[in-house]
């Protein structure tokens, strides 16, 4: 079976490396992506020989000047080759086979050929290469039957998988990533081989694992790779508040749901309406602080008060961990969490415009996300019930956009500031004037004064009255 290679990168390749006479081949998701006919401009190449020489005469034969990036630790060098408008990025290593030691996943290296490059390969689908010498262009080397598995959606190991994964963990994470991504199946013998290492992954490092759960949550169905992580015995090792969450406990035949399975159903709904990478993060997380909330009461049954306060605290543990951002992203994700019940009790009561501009005012740009997030923790099997929600949410977005446009309080900026009250009443910094820029928000918030500076300075005087402070300004 061959290969059409359109873009011209290959046969530079190619001719350059006959001239030496090296072997040389396009391998791993370039290939596999080329037989899925999905998108990918990230070319791996492998010859026999130094990769790095052979990548700085490929791209000196380009252009002079070209920039090549050489990582001498790795064997490997890379460079940019425009094409169809594309910025294609080229990365070129030396064949190799690898050793590894029980508590590293960082290998010994050797010099090795095209069939152990292959060998050491994470997955058959990702094991096909590709000639690009002239005399067998397009030629596709499969030993490992990667089409075979590509054909019927399956992801196996070349070689044994206990050993596959025993020596780098990370694969195991990354065979549920490419389950979820491309929605195959992980083979039995191979998922197997996962719950056999699951304690491995604890030499992997937390940068490393993050990226996985990334990729995993951006997938178009990420509850495929969630359940996936827990089904295997992964997700009790790197992120156990998820897994916490499955189970169901009943008490005198009074049962709560699974928190677990509601929240892949959330997670599902949100990745349906956004991209989002931390909007998806917020629905992962948003009720992480069930199960140390939970409580049965006689009278109301299950109940789980105050998780959205205990999960906003754990969200910053959670990010530390695994090394994620602690910037405004996980100020972001953490926002949401805490405030994610605060819709849904506006869609059961009566929405006032007070509650409406108190949820604008602790909310602000990230209205809209948090409205996406309430919508999708929807996940009621009674369907009557489904369809008041989503009236009454629809109810409180018109009642957001009207409250906006009326009282402006996203981003609540005082209309009456520290430095007003001082230069009016000839104070310094004091508590006074705390008190009297509360009472002003709480009476915009609350709709008794308007949020502009005329109503606003008219209720400072009369609360620095009420305080002894006399005017000395206007």
């Amino acid at each position: 079976m061959d290969v059409i290679l359109d873009n011209p990168i290959y046969k530079i390749i190619g001719n350059i490396a006959d001239s030496h006479g090296i072997e040389v081949y396009a391998v791993g998701g370039v290939v596999r992506d080329y037989f899925l006919q999905r998108p990918c401009t990230d070319i791996d190449v492998v010859c026999v020989g130094s990769g790095i020489e052979l990548a700085q005469e490929v791209a000196k034969s380009i252009d002079p000047n070209k920039e090549v990036h050489v990582f001498k630790n790795f064997g490997t060098a890379s460079f940019h080759y425009p094409y169809n408008g594309v910025y294609w990025q080229i990365e070129f290593v030396g064949a190799r086979k690898e050793s590894y030691s029980r508590h590293s996943r960082k290998p010994v290296v050797e010099s090795g050929t095209i069939d152990d490059d292959q060998k050491r390969r994470d997955f058959t689908v990702n094991a096909m290469a590709v000639s690009l010498n002239a005399d067998h262009f397009g030629e596709l080397v499969d030993p490992f039957g990667g089409i075979r598995d590509l054909n019927e959606g399956i992801l196996r190991t070349p070689m044994d998988p206990v050993i596959t994964f025993s020596d780098d963990p990370l694969r195991m994470l990354r065979a549920i990533r490419f389950a979820a991504q491309l929605g195959f199946r992980i083979a039995d013998d191979t998922f197997e081989a996962i719950k056999a290492n699951t304690q491995r992954i604890e030499i992997v490092s937390q940068e490393r694992i993050a990226t996985e759960l990334n990729k995993i949550l951006l997938s178009d169905n990420p509850s495929m790779g969630l359940k996936l992580l827990q089904l295997s015995g992964l997700m009790q090792v790197i992120l156990p508040e998820i897994s916490r969450l499955k189970g169901v406990e009943s008490v005198g035949g009074r049962a709560h749901k699974d928190n677990f399975y509601h929240t892949m159903e959330v997670v599902d709904h949100v990745a349906a309406k956004s991209d989002d990478l931390w909007l998806r993060w917020a629905a992962l997380l948003h009720d992480v602080g069930k199960p140390d909330t939970k409580r049965y009461d006689e009278r109301l049954g299950w109940t789980f008060h105050g998780h959205e306060v205990k999960g906003a605290k754990m969200v910053r543990r959670i990010f530390g961990r695994l090394r994620l951002p602690l910037d405004n992203k996980m100020r972001y994700v953490k926002k949401l969490v805490m405030l994610h019940l605060r819709p849904i009790v506006l869609a059961e009561d009566c929405v006032t415009d007070s509650a409406v501009r108190r949820l604008l005012f602790d909310a602000g740009d990230d209205i809209d996300d948090l409205m996406t997030l309430c919508e999708a923790d929807i996940t009621s099997k009674d369907e009557a019930k489904v369809q008041r929600f989503i009236a009454n949410f629809k109810l409180v977005r018109t009642k957001l956009v009207e409250i906006e446009e009326k009282d402006r309080v996203r981003n609540f900026q005082p209309p009456v500031g520290g430095e007003d009250i001082m230069k009016t009443f000839g104070i310094g910094p004091c508590h006074e004037i705390g008190i009297i820029k509360d009472a002003i928000k709480e009476a915009i918030l609350d709709g008794k004064i308007p949020n502009d500076r005329e109503a606003a300075w008219q209720m400072m005087l009369d609360e620095g009255a009420k305080l002894g402070l006399t005017a000395t300004a206007s």
